[in-house]
């Protein structure tokens, strides 16, 4: 036979284009459309449709950025067209390309009713199925002209991110809005060839199968009468049969489809609009389980749930319905799909906290499995967490964009830094928006890695990013593929059906240690400098308000503040989501953040002050607190009493320029340019900076990667590097310190450098007056050590990475993350480096050619200029701590970075405060003293081993304790746990390395 497969693979797609496809809809007729221009932000429902319209055609212009408008649309039903079954063509004017990054809306009733949601994938409203014709049509639409930020040509810096700087020009020409005619069976028609030309295209050239396949479709094109598609299509259909029923092969792969809209809940757009976004998404998935008996939805993300709770009411009746038939699926159970390298210890922990409480509140369902399909990489301290939270299993995708190395495994365990395993699960399908293209089924059987010793993967089915979720064409497609012959086997399931299937085949899996690094997006630990800032600072502002206000309503009586917390809270883990803490969202999203951030500074200070004034009482003395968790200057951790500060500090000018400054501990020689030529321990007799270098150097690098630019930075911006050590001053401060100011391009930096009394530390306040665009600016610090690993401090712990770059895994870490330290040392004697709120750094060796020895140099990121998409990226004004401390052992990392995050403040009072909970090993860290969350008054304490080694340790609570639970993270009882070893008000444990214990402890 000749070889005719390009010819009828080609007439295939011409036929479905042009003739079978515009024969859905065979007759329409025109609706009238008016519309009201919503004055500002969103307006309420009931507003939007009393609003009085005013006429618009289509063709017109339509949609200022970031506008509301409200159209109605009337028409009547032909009579003609009694018995079939007519459809609303609401097209507002729509880039099919583009499904949750343009214009969208929600369709209601007149009464209110939501139907559904209208997007680029989905445009059409059901009339009736059948009408009996002359129904009277009447349906508002609330539309978001949200404008396009990556178009075509992405990444191209744009106004349009913010409101106020958005202008007014309307950006999109009403489309079709038509009554229309839909024929089921053309409909089947398209879903039977689009779903057999995809699977045709996939399968060899040389399979018989592919063959089967092209004469049936060669067939079916045959029986169809191009100028009547609607009267051959079933002819056309019946020629198909025989291919669509031949089942898979018994060895298919077999995929769990699980219908999913991953919705930013802040990116290219605000929060605000995600709370719409959620509601049409939700209005369209719950009709399409009305629809479609088979197909199951999955949401995470319990913000989102919440928001459609409080702002769309009439949908979330519909949900909780849908919920409670096992077809709409709570997901993930954590607040937000947050970004899992940033978030402090607690913050991680109160992710799955206030994530997994609103879905056992709201549904009396507790999820097994935390789901991240889109965030940045994850930190090695996470599989402890999602243990103690009570689950037991992961889904992630994005290590699917990792640009070096592919990752080895798609179902495995992987391992904490605690030795916490975790059944993970990354879908071959290779994407969280999933659309049942063929391709997309038959890339996830070829790539699955575990092919021999499991078969099941997943597959989140829809549109997501900005929402949309799950359509019937998806669904159509997946009936299809449920058991066909050449592809894999597709079934509706919920994660949890999925889970237990897959974890049985492979009770045996691979083990992955450590970190799940995202060899992509390594910039989103430094872009949005205040962003990060507000983040980390609400943290600790969260710390402190729980133990004073804890402290304070034990000893005196203070009104503990449960809900102002428990809002508190859910604030500052919505602004981890993994687009607006990494610092990869409009600017919009990140001005209304740094407003946030500041309203909950001022509410929690202003807790903080109360409880502390209520417990230092009435008197003139000073009292110091001290919400660390380490002892310092006799002043105890959670404690109050007058501070004991012993030594003194000396300045004086260096004989080559510049200054020394000395306290007994240290003695630090800053040069004529203002850096740090000598950081010389005295005690050990050692000097930390590297010979012929200099630390405190500030050096900027050109910053435009080849994509993504909020998001990434590539390798090549180190082949340029320029040194800043050029000073403008360099001067004593206050007696303990040296200014040193430097200006370059448009900007200028001022830093003071200084030594504190009886501390083996060097204090370096950094501000930068930022006005650089596409830089990258980073503080390097060259130590005269040789390592090769160093530790960054991650969630309840900390995680050691190599210095040096043997295999390409190594390599492509070239900027990572910590929290509030690294550390590096040789036996015996170490460096760490604290900070305030930063967290990219790199790491790197250099071999002098003097001597052979090895340095290690230590950078700090502190700034970027990206231009999308918001091209005003970290202008203006930024303030960085950050503390060099030589002769740090890992314990004195843990306690100098605490330190720096957690300052002592001064009250006014008559006497000492004795701590809550005291704990006699500084191996032992306390994340959280709080009253439990039921508002029993019951004392909760959350502390980990923090050394990376074994520990006996003895808490000893400040006052009496009737009873003693070790609990999981959401302050239930462990089944398997016995009652902690317990005397009086001391409790004496065993932790093994960066073990996580919570205990509560019920007050007498």
């Amino acid at each position: 036979m000749h070889d005719d497969r390009t010819l009828v693979e080609a007439r295939l797609k011409r036929v479905l284009d042009e003739r079978i496809r515009p024969a859905v809809y065979p007759e329409s007729v025109p609706l009238e459309v008016a519309v009201w221009n919503a004055p500002g932000e969103p307006v309420p429902v009931a507003e939007g449709l009393a609003a009085t319209p005013e006429p618009i055609a289509v063709g017109a212009r339509w949609g200022a950025p970031w506008a509301t408008c409200w159209f109605r649309v009337t028409g009547t039903v032909p009579d003609a067209w009694a018995g079939r079954t007519v459809e609303a063509i609401l097209d507002l004017g729509f880039d099919e390309n583009m499904p949750g990054f343009q214009c969208e809306g929600l369709v209601y009733r007149p009464d209110g009713t939501p139907v559904k949601g209208l997007n680029p994938r989905n445009q059409w409203v059901r009339i009736g199925a059948p009408v009996e014709g002359g129904e009277e049509v009447r349906l508002h639409i609330e539309a978001a002209s949200n404008p396009v930020i990556l178009d075509y040509h992405p990444f191209q810096p744009t106004q349009l991110g913010d409101k106020e700087t958005a202008g007014s020009e309307p950006q999109y020409t009403l489309a079709r809005m038509d009554l229309a005619v839909l024929d089921e069976t053309v409909w089947q028609l398209v879903m039977d060839l689009e779903v057999l030309g995809e699977l045709m295209a996939e399968l060899p050239v040389e399979s018989a199968r592919r063959y089967d396949i092209l004469r049936a479709v060669e067939r079916a094109l045959d029986a169809v009468d191009l100028q009547d598609v609607n009267g051959t299509a079933a002819a056309a259909r019946e020629r198909l049969t025989d291919v669509l029923s031949a089942p898979a092969v018994p060895s298919a792969h077999r995929i769990s489809a699980v219908g999913h809209a991953h919705i930013d809940s802040a990116w290219l757009w605000p929060l605000r609009e995600t709370v719409r976004k959620v509601a049409r998404t939700t209005s369209n998935m719950t009709a399409l389980l009305e629809d479609e008996p088979d197909f199951v939805f999955a949401m995470s993300q319990a913000q989102q749930w919440a928001w459609v709770k409080e702002h769309r009411p009439e949908v979330w009746a519909r949900v909780k319905k849908a919920v409670a038939d096992g077809r709409f699926v709570p997901a993930g159970g954590m607040w937000v799909e947050s970004d899992t390298n940033m978030p402090g210890s607690e913050a991680m922990a109160r992710q799955f906290v206030h994530g997994k409480r609103f879905f056992l509140d709201e549904f009396g369902i507790e999820n097994d499995e935390a789901w991240l399909p889109d965030t940045f990489g994850f930190a090695a301290g996470l599989p402890q967490i999602i243990k103690a939270a009570g689950s037991k299993w992961l889904l992630t995708q994005k290590i699917s964009w990792s640009q070096t190395n592919k990752f080895p495994h798609h179902t495995f365990q992987w391992e904490g830094i605690d030795g916490t395993r975790i059944f993970t699960h990354f879908p071959p399908v290779d994407t969280y928006n999933c659309s049942m293209k063929g391709s997309e089924i038959a890339h996830a059987a070829r790539n699955f890695k575990d092919k021999g010793v499991a078969r099941h993967s997943l597959a989140p089915t829809g549109w997501g990013d900005g929402g949309g979720g799950t359509t019937r064409e998806m669904v159509a497609k997946a009936a299809r593929l449920r058991d066909l012959e050449g592809s894999a086997q597709v079934v509706w399931e919920t994660p949890e059906e999925f889970f237990k299937k897959a974890e049985a085949e492979y009770p045996d899996p691979p083990v992955w240690v450590g970190e799940l690094y995202l060899e992509l997006h390594r910039a989103t630990l430094t872009s949005q400098a205040r962003t990060k800032q507000g983040n980390r600072r609400s943290e600790h502002l969260l710390r402190e308000a729980e133990l004073w206000a804890a402290t304070a309503a034990v000893r005196a009586g203070f009104p503990y503040p449960y809900e102002e917390l428990d809002r508190i809270w859910k604030t500052v883990l919505l602004h981890q989501f993994h687009d607006i803490l990494p610092g990869s969202s409009i600017a919009w999203v990140h001005r209304e953040a740094r407003r946030t951030y500041e309203r909950v500074a001022e509410e929690l200070n202003g807790i903080i002050g109360a409880a502390q004034r209520a417990l230092a009482g009435e008197g003139s003395g000073t009292l110091v607190f001290n919400s660390a968790p380490h002892t310092h200057d006799g002043v105890p951790a959670g404690g109050a009493r007058t501070p004991v500060v012993e030594g003194e500090v000396a300045i004086a000018s260096r004989a080559a320029g510049g200054f020394i400054l000395e306290n007994g501990l240290l003695r630090v020689e800053v040069d004529a340019r203002g850096l740090v030529v000598s950081a010389y321990d005295l005690v050990a007799g050692r000097e930390t900076v590297a010979p012929g270098r200099a630390a405190n150097l500030l050096q900027i690098h050109p910053d435009f990667p080849n994509m993504w630019d909020a998001w990434d930075v590539d390798e090549f911006y180190r082949n340029t590097v320029t040194d800043l050590v050029d000073a403008d001053e360099v001067a004593p401060g206050d007696g303990t310190s040296v200014r040193i100011v430097r200006t370059f391009g448009d900007s200028r930096v001022t830093q003071v450098l200084s030594l504190a009394a009886g501390e083996r530390r060097l204090g370096i306040d950094t501000e930068v007056d930022w006005h650089e665009t596409e830089k990258f600016l980073k503080l390097a610090f060259p130590l005269d050590i040789h390592a090769e690993r160093y530790a960054s401090e991650t969630q309840f712990g900390h995680f050691y990475r190599p210095t040096h770059t043997n295999t390409s895994w190594e390599a492509a870490k070239f900027e990572a993350c910590n929290h509030r330290f690294v550390h590096i040392e040789e036996p015996g004697w170490g460096v760490s480096l604290v900070n305030d709120s930063t967290y990219g750094h790199d790491v790197t060796r250099t071999v002098r050619d003097s001597d052979s020895g090895t340095t290690t140099t230590v950078r700090v990121s502190l700034l970027r200029a990206p231009r999308f998409p918001d091209p005003e990226t970290d202008q203006g004004v930024h303030r960085f701590r950050h503390a060099l401390v030589p002769g740090a052992a890992i314990g004195d990392a843990v306690r100098e970075g605490y330190r720096i995050n957690l300052p002592e403040r001064q009250v006014t009072g008559s006497g000492e405060v004795a701590p809550l909970v005291g704990v006699d090993h500084d191996a032992v860290v306390v994340t959280a003293v709080k009253l439990a969350d039921d508002g029993s008054g019951d004392v909760v304490v959350r502390f980990h081993e923090s050394r990376g080694g074994r520990v006996r340790a003895t808490l000893t609570a400040g006052f009496e304790i009737a009873a003693a639970a070790a609990t999981d993270l959401l302050e239930r009882p462990l089944a398997d746990a016995a009652d902690p070893e317990r005397d009086g008000d001391r409790i004496t444990l065993t932790l093994r390395p960066f073990e996580l214990v919570t205990l509560r402890l019920k007050r007498a």
